[in-house]
């Protein structure tokens, strides 16, 4: 449960923090007074779930690790949000920039002797 916990929580709490950074992208005549504490109100469950899965997580992974985790979770979530929500396309440079990102989850997770 350990370490899987905080992988599923942190697939969560990146959906709700990707809708409370970027989801206002489509309305962009909407008063950035409106748009704040709306984000604020969606970034609230953000932390609901990013706190208990480092919480959870750090039993069983470094705090190196866990961020590691988050970033490589955060690129995939904002992958899919920003094609199907925002209708944007990745191009080969997202690619590119995955792959860094699972060289640095490579290196954060092997156990150098």
């Amino acid at each position: 449960m350990a370490y899987l916990a905080p992988i599923a929580l942190l697939i969560c709490s990146n959906v709700f923090m990707t809708f409370a950074w970027y989801g206002q992208l489509r309305f962009p005549n909407t008063a950035i007074w409106v748009l704040i504490p709306i984000s604020w109100g969606i970034a609230f469950f953000e932390y609901c779930l990013a706190v208990p899965a480092n919480k959870i997580g750090h039993q069983v992974y470094s705090a190196a690790q866990l961020k590691t985790m988050q970033e490589v979770i955060t690129l995939l979530v904002f992958a899919v949000f920003s094609v199907t929500y925002l209708g944007e396309a990745l191009k080969w440079n997202h690619a590119v920039a995955f792959l860094f990102l699972c060289g640095a989850a490579f290196f954060s997770f092997h156990k150098w002797s």
